[in-house]
């Protein structure tokens, strides 16, 4: 993708997405988190073929049990059945907002785009591995959620 502007009908979930856990009625596990899914084949008149044409960011939420880090696997899965996605064509990009703590908020901890890397067996994701996003792919996601 190469425009400076996100065309609306690339966004096409955008919403608090909550996920089932584990261990029955105790509900192991669940959580919620913020997802936002881009379908970039609707990004490019020209239809170039996209590597990653679907992009899914999710993010924490501060009321939710769990963190998307300690269940990425879990989420993916879960994203990538309900949405009926292809794995294969998926980019997972773990988003933090930068923060600020401390009496007067003196400490930041700085805004981080994490893409994850899953390997898919029988349709679940497992051993997630995260890297840092750099431009210009992290240049382009920013891009996407301004």
């Amino acid at each position: 993708m190469t425009s400076d502007k996100k065309q609306p009908d690339m966004l096409i979930h955008d919403d608090i997405f909550a996920w089932s856990g584990w261990g029955g009625r105790l509900s192991l596990g669940s959580g919620k988190c913020r997802l936002r899914i881009y379908d970039l084949k609707e990004a490019d008149a020209k239809d170039i073929t996209h590597l990653h044409r679907i992009i899914a960011i999710v993010s924490d939420v501060p009321d939710s049990k769990m963190s998307v880090k300690s269940c990425t696997s879990h989420v993916a899965t879960q994203v990538v059945k309900k949405f009926n996605l292809n794995p294969q064509r998926m980019l997972w990009v773990e988003y933090y907002p930068e923060s600020k703590y401390g009496v007067d908020s003196e400490h930041v901890i700085l805004e981080r785009f994490e893409a994850v890397e899953f390997t898919w067996h029988a349709d679940k994701a497992i051993t997630p591995q995260w890297r840092e996003l750099k431009p210009p792919l992290l240049d382009e996601i920013k891009n996407l959620i301004s």
